[in-house]
């Protein structure tokens, strides 16, 4: 064997002994395959074996009763991601209750607001918005200039926005949830449960049940701009009404629903999937489960059984 080809053939072989990731790590399109795949595999990691949804964390609760149907690691840590603005949102409608703000007044954007990076409504800096078309933004396009520009006027700046949406959480006994901004993206130290989100939900319902009309939106022109409601879940299953959802990197799919059909009303949380439909079939089967049986947590665990 020629020096060159012995040369190429231990050089090949030292990069498979360095694994799939090192081998490619001179090719960037997979190298960032190979990244996401172990950010996939990481989050599949944090899902309990013998779960009987694919997600990280999940509860459903009967709005009617208040009785806790279902939940799979409820009190997990996991970042809230753009489920942060419903906390935003409940704050929001507190000052509107209060007569601080109004829904009709034209809120002015800021260049802070209007930079802010994710999910948008885009908005301009220096255009002037009314308050009820923000919130609207928020529920229906995940809108993060929105809830910035909110957050703004609400307080005059968001950190002290911030400090209230924590206090607020303290106040309702979100023992295990902490904001660090507005608007669900990436910060350190920010974090949520299952538990605490269903715990927030329905505080925020039952202080302003008119807010469904923000989450219940399908579609929402700003600006000559059609935005379709991130829950796929609204018009595609029955009685399924709110609520929001979010995503980042760190935390997965999330979502929180809600749905009605005849008397009953139910609320799931879903968190950590590791991509959209799954988050969504896990959703959905909870809702199932929970109309099929409303009053029995043995019923609804023995429908969803184990992990599919």
């Amino acid at each position: 064997m020629s020096n060159s080809r012995s040369t190429a053939l231990q050089q090949q072989t030292k990069r498979l002994q360095r694994g799939p990731c090192d081998a490619l790590s001179g090719r960037p399109r997979r190298a960032l395959f190979c990244l996401l795949l172990c950010l996939g595999l990481s989050l599949s990691l944090c899902i309990p074996a013998r779960a009987a949804l694919p997600v990280r964390s999940a509860i459903l609760v009967n709005l009617n009763t208040g009785r806790v149907l279902y939940e799979q690691s409820a009190d997990t840590a996991i970042p809230p991601a753009s489920l942060t603005k419903l906390m935003s949102m409940f704050l929001t409608l507190d000052a509107v209750k209060a007569g601080r703000i109004s829904l009709n007044r034209k809120v002015k954007v800021s260049r802070q607001a209007a930079a802010t990076g994710g999910s948008s409504m885009h908005l301009r800096a220096g255009e002037r918005v009314p308050l009820v078309r923000l919130l609207t933004g928020m529920a229906v396009a995940s809108g993060n200039d929105a809830a910035m520009t909110v957050a703004q006027h609400v307080h005059g700046n968001s950190r002290t926005f911030v400090r209230q949406m924590n206090r607020k959480a303290r106040a309702l006994g979100m023992r295990r949830t902490l904001f660090k901004n507005p608007t669900g993206l990436p910060a350190a130290g920010q974090k949520t449960t299952a538990r605490d989100m269903m715990t927030l939900s329905r505080a925020y319902l039952k202080a302003h049940p008119d807010a469904m009309r923000f989450h219940g939106t399908r579609f929402f022109l700003h600006r000559g701009r059609t935005m379709r409601n991130t829950n796929a879940l609204l018009g595609s299953v029955a009685g399924v009404n709110g609520l929001k959802t979010g995503w980042t990197v760190a935390s997965g799919y999330n979502i929180v629903i809600t749905a009605q059909r005849g008397k009953t009303r139910l609320l799931a949380v879903v968190l950590g999937g590791n991509s959209k439909d799954r988050r969504d079939i896990s959703a959905r089967r909870l809702i199932e489960a929970g109309f099929r049986h409303p009053s029995s947590p043995k019923q609804v665990q023995r429908a969803l059984g184990r992990r599919r």
